[in-house]
């Protein structure tokens, strides 16, 4: 061991506590040492700090330890001085890098922009070369369009006048044998003659002052307004005499002159009689149920016969003339005092009031044996009377229906002719009752030889003109231009042997074709029967139908233009003209042309024809819709005191394709600013001039529109190019129908039973609004000098409601709704003046009008409809192709598709709830899935959410995903909250 362990140890006895002492003392200097050591790193460097600190803020410049010394000492230094120049050296560098950077970013920005011009050109460039090639196409297509007419387009010749020198023409071997290849002479009517007719005065032959005051007066008053009546008697084509009615005691020294013998002498005499009268018409007026057939066994010549009473040995079919007798000499009659044609069933399902006068002379006529009444009464009746008066009475006794026969009268019947119904009371009493009948009973004459008389019809218009249907028993009788009118749309014609089934018959007559033929009597006897202008003009139409003239062109009003100056060209608006890749049509690169006008009468032109397989429907855009000729519209634009807005308008239709014209109806009294410019779309604008502020302007037919399509829109509207050319291409494959965007429709109040007129979203409308509408120049026409003055009163009145007036009219003759074409519903122009439409009394005057129109129509004509137009893949799912061979087909171009029946629809795209997005509202879509019922399968959906089978039923799903939308949407006016069918209470 050696002293060391010994040590360690404890190892000898007289050193056992040294151990304990050394550890003790190594302690000791551990902490000691930790303790030096925690003081130096800690408070040495504080105190260093400090002291330092204190020195350098103490000294002066030249006592300082840290930082630069002035006077470039550090810099005698040459590693220092090497510092500082790479120091300065980078940062001019850095200085200059950044000059360049920012020289560089302004050079990339200028390029960027290049591009951008580069790129916009081309696309114009692209655009441009779109245009010609369309417009090579449309050349095309011309050009095989005029290869392959028949015979060349054909313009309305020069007007031919007949010779004053008139040849004579060889008699017929009878006169009750004429017709008109025989006894008309058509070299003095050449078919562009214009049908001039010359009307003989009254006062230059000698019974003309035993004609009815009244009858004259009417007759002279409706001869001043026609279009027809000429002075010159060299140059006319058809001569009429109006030779009765007369009045009912003639003087004695006049009563010789009206013997057969006497008026045939008196025919002669007129001044262009020519012999044989051929081309006169002679006009015999009636205005009383009794009337003197006085032609009768007078030789007439070549002369035709227009009156109401004809006996059949008398007339000569398909040459005389049965009219109508003169119900209204001079009143108008009041429309609005017209009984409605609504409801469909009245008080009686017949009426009749008459009684049978078998023997009956005329005390106003003496003439020989062979009279006209002596010949009647010669010929015993034969007729089915006494069966008729028995069943009619059994059908009463009944009570089977409500039905009102009479066949005697209170009073002294009016008198008739013999083996005829007389009338019984007053005009206003036998109204009254035909007022409450479905049906009017017209019982023709017991004797077969009276083929027609004036009667039976002062029965049958006095029906038609309170709206009850007239049932004519008697299948014998001629009606007022049978051979013109079809009779069988407005009246019954039953034969007398079928009395005993007429009950069973006219029970039978549904309420579809009771309204329909209601409405067609009242269409009838307003436009040929209602006035004395209406029956002569219908006298004219006859003969010149007859002949084959062609009506003359209705009179158009002159567009008296207001001189204006145009500024720079207009520029075209992003939001209005950019289509993307669309192709919309020739832009400014076609002229103007106007729609053929001489077309229909003998010419026709052939439709556009067009190549390929089809399906992608680029052929036939390109041809604008094949199916009819290619045509331009017009743009009607009414504006009042808005330049500004006006002026907007105008340029957002620079570039519109196939724009003929722009007319600006000028409704304001005070001339545009003389220092307005207008803008240069490259196309004319015509800016017209009006008597009055009217809202009836919109709709006159301006000799300035030359086409037939008419884009009518407010000054205000915002229409996209796309928009427009999709309307447009609507109407033109639904031309006799109102083709527009915003919809409205009409509602009934059960408050207050009336109707009311609705702008809410709706599953339905009724109208169209004119202010983004295109519609057919024909029914400018009409609007201005068919319907009712009555409705344009109104319209003038209330400064209001000139749309609703026009989709009335249209609905009217059509029997149609119109079409509402995309999503659009409302048209906001932002920054725009306050519109009319914006207060509140402005919906009021429309619930008015509304009803008072419906008032002189009779019945609401409106009808509703439940779906709009879009294209037809508008916003459809094209799926991808599927591996399955069973699941998918080749189309027109070669690549496969999916069969319809399997393509997956979004329901949001194909309903009404797609006018939300015009709101702000976003609903995300569900999907539909198509059941084949056929089959008795269901294809899954990817979503299966609902499922729209074949026959239309829509299963509503799960509605998670649209029920926060449908709470959203406007209640009813009921406050239901239902929405085209679905109950939002369980959404």
């Amino acid at each position: 061991m050696t002293a060391y362990n010994m040590l360690r140890n404890g190892g000898g006895a007289g050193n056992a506590g040294q151990p304990w002492v050394l550890r003790w003392s190594n302690r000791i200097r551990l902490t000691w040492l930790s303790f030096t050591l925690f003081f130096i790193l800690v408070f040495f460097p504080l105190i260093a700090h400090y002291y330092l600190t204190t020195i350098d803020e103490a000294g002066g410049p030249d006592k300082r330890i840290f930082g630069p010394r002035p006077g470039g000492e550090l810099c005698e230094v040459k590693h220092v001085q090497d510092l500082c120049r790479i120091r300065e050296s980078v940062s001019e560098e850095l200085l200059q890098l950044e000059a360049k950077r920012q020289e560089l970013n302004g050079e990339i920005a200028r390029l960027n922009l290049k591009i951008e011009a580069c790129k916009k050109s081309i696309d114009n460039a692209k655009q441009d070369l779109l245009q010609l090639k369309n417009v090579i196409s449309q050349t095309e297509h011309s050009y095989k369009e005029l290869m392959a007419q028949n015979q060349p387009k054909l313009s309305l010749p020069v007007r031919l006048l007949p010779d004053k020198d008139d040849a004579g023409l060889p008699l017929p071997k009878s006169a009750r044998s004429c017709r008109l290849h025989s006894c008309f002479d058509y070299s003095r009517c050449p078919l562009t003659s214009g049908f001039p007719v010359y009307v003989y005065d009254t006062g230059s032959y000698p019974w003309g002052e035993n004609i009815d005051p009244l009858v004259k007066q009417a007759f002279a008053s409706t001869v001043k307004s026609s279009i027809y009546v000429t002075d010159n008697p060299s140059i006319a084509c058809l001569y009429i005499v109006l030779v009765g009615e007369l009045q009912d005691s003639p003087s004695s020294s006049s009563s010789s002159s009206l013997s057969p013998g006497g008026l045939e002498k008196q025919l002669h005499a007129l001044p262009y009689w020519r012999t044989d009268g051929h081309n006169h018409l002679l006009v015999h007026l009636s205005r009383k149920s009794m009337t003197q057939n006085f032609l009768y066994n007078v030789s007439t010549g070549r002369a035709a016969v227009a009156q109401s009473t004809f006996l059949e040995r008398q007339y000569r079919a398909g040459f005389d003339l049965v009219v109508s007798p003169l119900v209204h000499a001079l009143s108008e009659p009041n429309f609005l005092e017209v009984p409605p044609q609504v409801p469909v069933k009245r008080k009686y399902l017949f009426s009749f009031q008459g009684e049978k006068v078998e023997s009956l002379r005329s005390s106003l006529q003496e003439g020989p044996p062979q009279s006209f009444e002596e010949e009647m009464e010669g010929d015993p009746p034969a007729d089915y009377d006494d069966r008729i008066i028995g069943t009619l009475k059994a059908v009463q006794d009944s009570h089977l229906d409500h039905v009102l026969v009479e066949f005697t009268c209170k009073n002294r019947p009016r008198p008739s002719l013999p083996t005829e119904w007389a009338l019984c009371g007053e005009r206003e009493e036998r109204l009254e009752v035909l007022k409450a009948s479905t049906f009017a009973l017209v019982i023709a004459p017991g004797n077969g030889q009276l083929v027609a008389s004036a009667g039976c019809s002062m029965r049958l218009f006095e029906a038609l003109e309170v709206g009850a249907i007239p049932v004519v028993l008697g299948d014998h009788s001629r009606l007022p231009y049978h051979q013109l009118i079809r009779w069988s749309e407005a009246a019954l014609m039953v034969p007398k042997p079928r009395i005993t089934e007429l009950h069973f018959l006219l029970r039978s007559v549904s309420d579809n074709d009771l309204l329909a033929m209601r409405r067609q009597g009242r269409f009838l006897w307003e436009t040929y029967f209602s006035t004395a202008e209406s029956v002569f003009s219908t006298i004219l139409a006859s003969v010149r139908t007859r002949i084959q003239i062609p009506a003359a062109p209705i009179r158009e009003e002159p567009a008296q233009e207001i001189p204006h100056k145009a500024g720079k060209a207009a520029g075209t608006d992003p939001n209005m003209a950019d289509n993307g890749d669309l192709d919309l049509g020739p832009v400014e690169t076609e002229p103007p042309y106007a729609s053929p006008r001489y077309l229909r009468n003998f010419t026709y032109t052939a439709a556009d024809t067009y190549r390929g397989t089809g399906g992608s429907g680029k052929e036939f855009q390109a041809a604008l819709g094949g199916n009819v000729p290619r045509e331009q519209f017009t743009v009607v634009m009414l504006t009042y005191e808005r330049e500004e807005v006006l002026m907007n308008s105008l340029e957002r239709l620079n570039g519109l394709p196939y724009l003929n014209k722009v007319v600006v109806v000028w409704n304001s009294p005070k001339p545009p600013s003389d220092d307005l410019l207008w803008p240069d779309i490259g196309l004319p604008i015509v800016v017209v001039r009006t008597e009055k502020n009217s809202l009836n302007n919109r709709f006159l037919p301006w000799d300035a529109v030359e086409t037939e399509a008419i884009l009518s829109i407010d000054d205000d509207a915002h229409l996209r190019h796309d928009e427009i050319m999709f309307g447009f291409r609507v109407w033109r494959e639904a031309r006799d129908r109102i083709v527009g965007f915003p919809g409205r429709y009409h509602a009934w109040d059960l408050n207050h039973q009336s109707w009311l007129y609705n702008s809410n979203y709706s599953c339905e409308l009724s109208m169209v609004l004119t202010g983004a509408a295109f519609f057919h120049k024909y029914y400018a026409y009409l609007y201005s000098y068919v319907m009712p003055q009555a409705i344009r009163d109104m319209v003038d009145e209330y400064i209001n409601c000139e749309d609703i007036a026009m989709n009335f009219l249209v609905s009217h003759i059509t029997r149609k709704p119109p079409i509402k074409v995309t999503s659009r519903w409302t048209f906001r122009c932002p920054g725009c003046p306050q519109a009319l439409s914006h207060d509140d009394s402005h919906f009021h005057e429309r619930h008015k009008c509304i009803n008072f129109f419906v008032k002189v129509y009779g019945y609401m004509p409106l009808l509703y409809t439940q779906f709009r137009v879009d294209s037809v893949l508008f916003k459809t799912r094209l799926p991808t192709t599927r591996p399955s061979a069973s699941s998918s087909y080749r189309g027109s171009d070669g690549h496969k598709q999916t069969p319809p029946e399997e393509q997956e629809v979004s329901w949001w795209e194909s309903s009404p709830v797609s006018a939300l997005a015009e709101r702000g509202l976003s609903p995300k879509p569900f999907q539909v899935k198509v059941e084949d019922e056929a089959r008795g399968q269901q294809r899954a959906p990817r979503m299966p959410l609902a499922s729209v089978p074949n026959g239309g039923r829509l299963h509503l799903g799960v509605l998670d995903r649209t029920s926060r939308v449908l709470r959203e949407l406007p209640c009813s006016p009921r406050g239901e909250r239902r929405f085209c069918g679905i109950d939002l209470k369980r959404c």
